[in-house]
């Protein structure tokens, strides 16, 4: 269980290999963090992502297999986990970003994607708020983006799962008030990481230790929903309220 300065003993990543995900770790990891899972596909990755955080300093630091397209296994990864000490945070780390013209020109590929980062974070948001209910304590931190908060030409396939599962964590977040368990959602801008390594980085990019920042930071305050950088916020305010045809003509 988190100490008295809201300090976690336990982690687990969905999403082990996640950049994000990985930052965030690092950034709630102090000499209470006992035990961490890194939950992901097996990979050199994932081993390397082991060797960091043992490097650190993490006194355990498991793995479990994880596909998050792969549904039907989800239950028995988080049964797995939660058969052992409690589990004081799970981020939700996990998703792909895709080529927005291939993915017009291959829907099967949108639909893959959207099985990834929409109904995997579905079954595992809710199964691992079935189990942090159980245990009566714990926080889930769900990784959304502001590319959920309007849909954009550019990137509006991986948009709408992302808003999907924005609107999922907070009406879960809703649901589990008086529970013990909350709900953080993290909406960051353009993330400089190996997942946007191919792309120019958009005004006001931040980094995973950024985005890792506004997670402890969010946890500590008890926030349901955080941007990145915080001036995100204004910016897509805006943005929502811009008209159609202006929208359309603006290189977003």
């Amino acid at each position: 269980m988190s100490d008295a300065l809201h300090r976690p003993s336990s982690v687990l990543l969905l999403g082990g290999t996640s950049d994000i995900g990985l930052a965030t770790v690092r950034a709630l990891a102090s000499p209470a963090l006992r035990r961490v899972v890194l939950a992901a596909r097996p990979s050199p990755a994932r081993d390397a992502a082991v060797e960091q955080l043992t490097e650190a300093g993490v006194p355990e630091v498991c793995v479990r297999d994880f596909d998050a397209a792969d549904t039907a296994s989800h239950a028995q990864v988080l049964d797995s986990v939660f058969a052992g000490p409690d589990v004081d945070v799970v981020v939700v780390a996990f998703g792909v970003l895709g080529e927005q013209r291939e993915l017009e020109e291959a829907p099967d590929l949108a639909v893959e994607l959207a099985r990834v980062n929409y109904l995997g974070g579905v079954s595992s948001c809710l199964l691992a708020a079935q189990r942090l209910r159980r245990q009566g304590h714990g926080s889930i931190v769900v990784l959304s983006s502001v590319a959920g908060d309007r849909p954009r030409r550019s990137n509006f396939v991986y948009g709408s799962s992302k808003a999907g599962l924005d609107s999922l964590a907070r009406g879960l977040a809703d649901s589990l008030r008086g529970t013990g368990v909350h709900v953080l959602v993290v909406r960051p801008g353009f993330v400089r990481s190996s997942m946007t390594e191919h792309l120019d980085p958009a005004p006001l990019a931040v980094t995973p230790a950024d985005v890792a920042a506004a997670v402890v930071d969010g946890l500590r305050r008890g926030s349901t929903v955080v941007y990145v950088p915080r001036v995100m916020r204004l910016v897509m305010t805006g943005l929502r309220h811009v008209p159609g045809p202006i929208f359309r003509r603006l290189p977003v």
